[in-house]
């Protein structure tokens, strides 16, 4: 640029400047990585199966108060995605830890290992709380899509024999949670395929496929076993569920499904519907949804200052 005026260089520079803040500022909050002053651990072992290791990442550190600890789970319809995907950064800035758990995949190991994965990554998070500087006595589990459907399954299934699992050095410590949140989740898979549209349809076939070894008609116990809505009681955890009424991937009814077995078992539910919205997206995890989550968690876990 040494041909190009002192004062044209200058201006070209500016609006260089100026184009850079608006392309950083348009990037939504979850896509730009963890808050400047976010402590984090990450790549920390959970479990090992065989050759295997399960790993988890860990952000900030809530000793110093009694805030629920967050344990986040990825989407990816089962067979894809990774912990790096965590879109609830920001609540850390809030005193909030988040564990993002990986688990293994269904071209790796079909249901239940995913559900027996993430118990174990809570009891390795229970056991060792006081070595990693968190506090676990009240724990969140959040997911969004698949993520959101293994969250609300983890969540309405404390203490299931076949969904707990024996992975990991710490089978005396609990992997129970105390409240859920399902970001367009699934909820029963013996009806979702009824529910979807041609679109879904292509995307969930082979996604079940690869989930439970067969279609849900094919193996109903199996495909009851692997959906919330049939293991709601009244004593299962706080779950709030947030939902776009125009998913065209995750039909909005496997929510409202959701919502009506917890009312008829008179838990405790709420729903949020993102009028217009898909699937995923900045939308579901803006300021209005977060505060919307943290004024539900405050409501029914009174340990939130």
């Amino acid at each position: 640029m040494n041909h190009v005026p002192p004062t044209t260089r200058k201006t070209l520079q500016r609006w260089a400047v100026a184009w850079l803040c608006i392309i950083i500022v348009s990037i939504p909050l979850h896509m730009q990585g963890a808050p400047s002053n976010t402590k984090m651990q990450q790549d920390l072992t959970y479990a090992q199966v065989g050759d295997r290791f399960l790993k988890l990442d860990l952000y900030g550190s809530n000793t110093s108060n009694k805030k629920p600890f967050i344990v986040w789970v990825h989407g990816g319809a089962w067979r894809a995605g990774h912990k790096s995907s965590m879109p609830l950064k920001s609540l850390v800035k809030d005193g909030f830890s988040i564990a993002s758990v990986d688990y293994r995949l269904t071209p790796e190991a079909r249901f239940p290992a995913n559900v027996h994965d993430i118990k174990a990554a809570i009891r390795y998070l229970r056991a060792n709380s006081k070595r990693l500087g968190i506090h676990t006595e009240t724990i969140i589990i959040a997911g969004a899509s698949a993520g959101g459907h293994l969250a609300a399954l983890v969540g309405v299934t404390n203490g299931h024999a076949l969904l707990e699992g024996d992975l990991g050095e710490h089978p005396d410590a609990s992997s129970d949670v105390q409240a859920i949140v399902s970001f367009y989740g699934a909820s029963n898979l013996t009806s979702i395929l009824s529910q979807s549209t041609p679109h879904g349809l292509s995307v969930r076939i082979p996604a079940l496929q690869l989930l439970l070894g067969s279609q849900p008609e094919d193996d109903v116990s199996l495909a009851e076993l692997a959906s919330p809505v049939f293991h709601v009681e009244s004593t299962d955890p706080p779950l709030l569920l947030i939902h776009g009424d125009q998913d065209p991937q995750m039909p909005i009814n496997q929510s409202h499904e959701l919502v009506g077995v917890y009312q008829q078992a008179g838990a405790v539910v709420s729903m949020e519907v993102i009028h217009g919205a898909a699937h995923g997206g900045a939308l579901f995890y803006d300021g209005h949804r977060l505060n919307l989550m943290k004024s539900f968690l405050k409501k029914h876990l009174i340990v939130i200052p």
